[in-house]
Formats: structure tokens, sequence, C-alpha cells
């Protein structure tokens, strides 16, 4: 008795290098057309290699990625400030605030296009070619 070999793609995507290249801004398949055309406005296509971008659904985890983020980095600075120094909440308004907005703008679209490279890899939403995409 013979086992079956296990059913694999024929155009393998890894996920590390497709997350690291939506990251950098860059299409999942050839790391080199632009991501997005506007600030968090995903292309339709790739223009190097015509690889389609528009079905990809996003949604609410870029946001999700970012505040657990931006958290993780706010709230041990703030944290250490103030048991080491005890500033009045004027300061604290003064520092945390911008600082918070000014790193949500920055992750934001690293999170949204590292999302778009992990559906890319694992082939959601439209990026299997030969799989029917769903009408709504």
């Amino acid at each position: 008795m013979t086992l079956a070999a296990p059913v694999r793609y024929s155009n393998h995507r890894p996920l590390w290098p497709a997350l690291w290249k939506g990251a950098k801004f860059t299409c999942p398949n050839c790391g080199e057309g632009k991501l997005f055309r506007k600030y968090l406005k995903v292309s339709d296509a790739c223009p190097k290699c015509g690889e389609e971008l528009h079905h990809h659904r996003a949604d609410d985890a870029p946001p999700y990625f970012t505040i657990v983020i931006v958290g993780h980095i706010i709230v041990p600075l703030l944290m250490a400030v103030e048991l080491a120094f005890w500033p009045p909440l004027w300061v604290h308004a003064a520092i945390w605030l911008p600082l918070t907005v000014i790193l949500s703008l920055v992750f934001l679209p690293v999170a949204k296009g590292a999302t778009v490279g992990l559906q890319w890899a694992f082939r959601m939403h439209g990026f299997d070619g030969n799989a029917e995409e769903s009408t709504r």
C-alpha cells in the first residue's frame, strides 16, 4: 500500500517574503511594482508584473495591528517617563498624543501592505487564479 503525495501548488507562494514585500509597499508577487497608488489605496494591478491586487480585503486587520503595535510602544514609554520624572498631565498630553498619532500614521500603511501580502501568499479573496471570484 502506498501513500499519496501531499497536494502542492505548482507555484508556491512563501509567506515571509510576501509579508516583507507588502510591508515595503511593493507588489507581493514581484517585489518591484508599487503596492499603493495613494496613502492607503491599493493599486488595481502591479505596474511591473500585472498581478491583480484589486480584490484584497484588508478591512479591519491593519488598524487592529497598528493599535497593537503602537500601544506596545507608547504604553511602556509613558510608564517609564511617569515613574522616572512624574511630569504634570499637560506634559503627558503634549508628548504622547502627537507621538501616538504620528506612529499610527506611519505603521498603518505598513500593516496594510503586510496584510495584502499575507492574503496574496495564502491565496485569499481572489488571489488564487484558479478559483472563481465570489460575487455579492
